[in-house]
């Protein structure tokens, strides 16, 4: 039996608004492939999971009702969101990397439609992009999130006021290690990439009466799917493996 429904909604609300804006920009449960109705029934089932956990947190300064209630919808939502975008920072910097590689290799194919995204990508981005996120859930990435979120309640205490320099810097720290990671795994091809470029550079100064670019295009393209053959399975490996080290290094 339910001593106070009013209070109960209340905590339960504010509760799924955090859980819910990091569901509304995770990789994987934000894509366009999912439906918006799933979407917003498992943030509920998800929230009304983890209440429990937090009610000694959550239900004392929410069961007033007074004003500041407003105030807490806003600022939850917002401490989800910031944690989604951290995840999901993270899988676009493979996307970006499966951007490049396309073009060092010069897969220049027209973009279809994306497996994730209502967007249009190059068959070879949409199967590093997707590769890389069927990984993280078969590491169970999302429980990690699931846990960083009950945990950011004593981080980031609740009915507290949010730090925007800290938001900033912690997005920006992300953005930054992912770059860094997502170069490191493009550096082979951006290696193979520069030095065929300059090696045909050469040759048609040497016959400048071939059009050594159009003859080139095969060979480029065929070595670098061969250079990409060995090397996805270590590339998926890397990028699943510094996911722990991004998410939780802030």
């Amino acid at each position: 039996m339910i001593s106070d429904p009013q209070g109960t909604i209340l905590a339960l609300f504010v509760a799924f608004c955090r859980i819910g804006g990091c569901m509304m920009v995770l990789p994987g449960f934000s894509s366009g492939r999912v439906p918006p109705q799933i979407r917003l029934l498992l943030s509920a089932a998800l929230t009304m999971a983890i209440l429990p956990l937090l009610w000694n947190t959550i239900y004392p300064q929410v069961s007033k009702g007074n004003a500041s209630y407003i105030g807490l919808i806003f600022t939850e939502a917002v401490i989800g969101l910031m944690y989604g975008m951290m995840a999901r920072i993270y899988t676009l910097g493979l996307q970006f990397t499966g951007t490049v590689i396309s073009m060092l290799i010069g897969f220049n194919a027209p973009g279809g439609a994306d497996i994730i995204e209502e967007s249009s990508e190059t068959s070879l981005t949409s199967l590093i992009s997707f590769c890389g996120l069927m990984i993280l859930f078969i590491l169970d990435f999302h429980h990690y999130v699931l846990q960083a979120l009950v945990d950011s309640y004593t981080v980031i205490p609740f009915g507290g006021h949010i730090e925007p320099r800290a938001a900033l810097i912690s997005i920006t720290d992300t953005l930054a290690t992912t770059f860094f990671i997502m170069l490191r795994l493009a550096s082979p091809f951006l290696l193979y990439g520069l030095m065929f470029q300059i090696s045909i550079g050469f040759i048609n100064k040497l016959a400048p009466q071939i059009p050594i670019y159009f003859i080139s295009t095969p060979y480029l393209l065929m070595g670098g799917l061969f250079m990409l053959y060995l090397s996805i399975a270590a590339l998926v490996s890397q990028f699943s493996n510094a996911f722990l080290t991004v998410f939780n290094g802030h």
